[in-house]
């Protein structure tokens, strides 16, 4: 059975609550067991799970423990930071104001909480483990990583986190974006043209075409190198694959139509793999 002990909820009132809940009938009965036991500790606010056939004794040792529910957040990876204030927001368990943390501040992870936890307190914890993973990452990235800082990891990797939902395509598209990088091509990708426009949330029709123009410091099809910062918050395996990126010469990669990305290193091969990708569009009535 749940129960929730309310802030504030004195020894002497706990009674009630329980009666409330319908595991017993006399709160003056409980009352009266608990200083018969001696049992003087504070009984702690939060949501417990009482079990109807468990000793009175055994409830009062939980209550008194602070053994509550641990309610648990998942933040995919690849959400952006608005994203995950919009669902901590939405939490009627968490209280609280909030700001849009810092992208690329938070580790997409499973997390637990307490009931009137505040929501600082989770987004702390986000940005702890973050800062915590980047630490263990870093001092054994590859020598073949292109980014130079632990800031251009996280950047680079929120751009492999957008480009491919398929794990084992995570560094091999870590290594054409480290290749473009060496060469000082454009990275060109287009989730870099849609973070300025929705701040990471869905764009929800196609790329306008002054859009692909614009020059807002994200845009990579009009600036060279990385953008000014991340364009969500990368989990572990996008920061591992920018940070031990395949070892390729492709510098090029398009849809294949079925879920995933052909890679070529030539443009000629590029553009053979565009026309047929835009040839399954046509069958399907695509374009």
């Amino acid at each position: 059975m749940q129960v929730e002990i309310p802030a504030g909820t004195a020894q002497s009132q706990v009674g009630a609550q329980l009666q409330a809940a319908g595991l017993i009938e006399s709160p003056r009965h409980f009352t009266w067991l608990a200083r018969l036991l001696g049992a003087d500790a504070t009984i702690k606010a939060g949501t417990y799970i009482l079990k109807r056939d468990d000793a009175w004794q055994n409830w009062l040792a939980i209550l008194q423990s602070g053994q509550v529910i641990t309610q648990m957040l998942t933040i995919p990876e690849g959400m952006a930071s608005a994203l995950v204030a919009d669902r901590l927001l939405a939490n009627p368990d968490l209280e609280g104001t909030l700001d849009v943390p810092p992208e690329g501040s938070l580790l997409p992870e499973t997390y637990g909480y307490q009931k009137g936890e505040s929501r600082a307190a989770v987004v702390a914890r986000m940005q702890a483990a973050q800062a915590a993973l980047i630490a263990e990452l870093w001092p054994a990235r590859s020598p073949e990583t292109a980014v130079k800082t632990p800031e251009e990891a996280v950047i680079l990797a929120s751009i492999v986190e957008k480009e491919t939902g398929i794990p084992t395509e995570r560094d091999m598209v870590a290594g054409v974006f480290s290749n473009r990088l060496r060469l000082g091509m454009k990275l060109q990708a287009d989730p870099t043209v849609i973070y300025p426009v929705t701040q990471g949330r869905p764009l929800g029709r196609r790329i306008l075409r002054s859009e692909l123009f614009a020059d807002n410091g994200y845009n990579t099809y009009v600036r060279e190198g990385l953008p000014v910062g991340p364009i969500t918050n990368p989990g572990r395996a996008a920061l591992e694959a920018v940070l031990h990126p395949a070892d390729t010469k492709a510098i090029f990669f398009v849809a294949d139509g079925k879920g995933g990305h052909v890679f070529a290193e030539t443009l000629a091969r590029h553009q053979a793999n565009v026309a047929e990708l835009y040839r399954q569009q046509r069958e399907r009535g695509e374009r």
